[in-house]
């Protein structure tokens, strides 16, 4: 378990292609069992691939896209910038409506609102940063 009281950060850019995916998700994976840290890493995953999907299909493919890990020992935050200043829709306002179960898009906010502990975006000198955070969850204790 992630007991350290140090934290780490690693701050990545990342191409303005749909290839961007998997490679965040890769580097996330990886930072998080390099530290052993206690942060859900299925979760951290599949937000972070949410938020660089975002940013690849909803702005310009001008500039690279910047991914910031940061590994605290309350948790782990994770940064996606953009050059776009337009805040993401409704990340940090309740969904009025349910998704449409046959629409392919649409859920991705919904998510990291949901399985993120806090989430939301603040403008940047050269665009915008989204954010989620979760939180360290204490590792059960096994008999031996």
């Amino acid at each position: 378990m992630y007991e350290s009281s140090t934290s780490a950060s690693w701050r990545v850019a990342l191409p303005h292609t749909t290839a961007a995916v998997p490679v965040a998700r890769a580097l996330v994976r990886t930072a998080l069992a390099e530290r052993e840290h206690a942060a859900d890493r299925d979760t951290a995953e599949l937000l972070t691939a949410e938020l660089v999907a975002n940013a690849v299909e909803h702005t310009s493919g001008g500039c690279p896209i910047e991914l910031v890990v940061e590994l605290l020992p309350t948790g782990c935050r994770v940064e996606v910038h953009d050059a776009d200043p337009e805040p993401p829709g409704d990340l940090t306002l309740p969904h009025r409506d349910e998704p449409d179960p046959w629409q392919e898009h649409g859920r991705g906010l919904l998510l990291i609102r949901a399985l993120s502990s806090s989430c939301g975006h603040r403008p940047t000198a050269s665009g915008k940063a989204v954010w989620f955070r979760l939180p360290a969850v204490p590792r059960q204790r096994r008999p031996d």
